[in-house]
């Protein structure tokens, strides 16, 4: 990763592009509680547009889990990649492959919550990742880290602590939204297109790099030191602005 420079996202010439989007605080500013963000009839308007402009190549790649994506975007289902990967849609209302929930992440989940039953902590079951958010609760951070940290060493091998904007994940290794795009490209429609992908946060660093590689379009909304994406859009306002603007383009 090199440090961002603050080169402006560009336009996208032509239809052949396939568009890959994180959500929270790309399409939607964040909520102290991320059940608490709300969609646009607008912005789902201008989703449906883009998928048609693009042949059906749009998909969601998100931490969030594809049944809250559903709910949160109906009657709207594009093909999505949720839990960072561990969840795939690749048709548009087509069946959910996902991964289960182990047992010691369930139990990890159960201490958390009893922790910080008092307090505006945020413990997010997504199946195989378990979500901490404290944006409500910023002094908690340190504390809930620590926690998480300390049952690392208990859990079998294989996961990571993954830190964002507002919290941090608990997550198996091969939950990378880098490898959930590598996989759309190679499905129709989205194989032989040029990738590009729009994110906000340290977890989707392995998107931008696998745009990066497959000769696409990488773009992170307000970064704010070392990333892989080469352009940068500055809020969720400015992004929906520069979706807009594809959508009325005929290059």
């Amino acid at each position: 990763m090199t440090l961002y420079h603050g080169q402006p996202a560009p336009d996208v010439d032509g239809s052949d592009w396939a568009l890959f989007l994180d959500i929270d605080g790309t399409l939607l500013d964040y909520a102290d509680h991320p059940e608490a963000v709300i969609v646009s009839d607008g912005l789902r308007d201008l989703l449906a547009g883009l998928e048609r402009k693009l042949g059906g190549a749009v998909a969601f790649v998100t931490g969030r889990p594809v049944a809250t994506v559903d709910r949160l975007f109906a009657p709207l289902k594009l093909p999505a990649a949720g839990v960072f990967g561990l969840e795939h849609r690749l048709v548009p209302g087509g069946p959910v492959e996902i991964m289960g929930t182990p047992a010691d992440l369930e139990a990890l989940a159960d201490e958390l919550e009893a922790e910080f039953a008092e307090d505006n902590v945020y413990i997010e079951r997504k199946g195989a990742v378990l979500g901490v958010h404290t944006r409500a609760a910023p002094h908690l951070l340190s504390r809930a880290t620590e926690l998480v940290e300390k049952a690392l060493a208990r859990l079998p091998q294989g996961y990571r602590l993954l830190h964002g904007n507002i919290g941090f994940e608990l997550m198996p290794l091969e939950a990378i939204k880098g490898s959930a795009i590598r996989r759309f490209m190679m499905e129709r429609p989205f194989a032989g297109r040029r990738p590009v992908f729009i994110g906000d946060d340290t977890t989707d660093e392995p998107g931008y790099e696998a745009a990066n590689e497959l000769g696409g379009i990488s773009i992170r909304v307000r970064p704010n030191g070392p990333t892989a994406a080469r352009y940068m859009l500055a809020d969720v306002g400015t992004t929906i602005a520069w979706l807009e603007r594809q959508l009325g383009s005929d290059g």
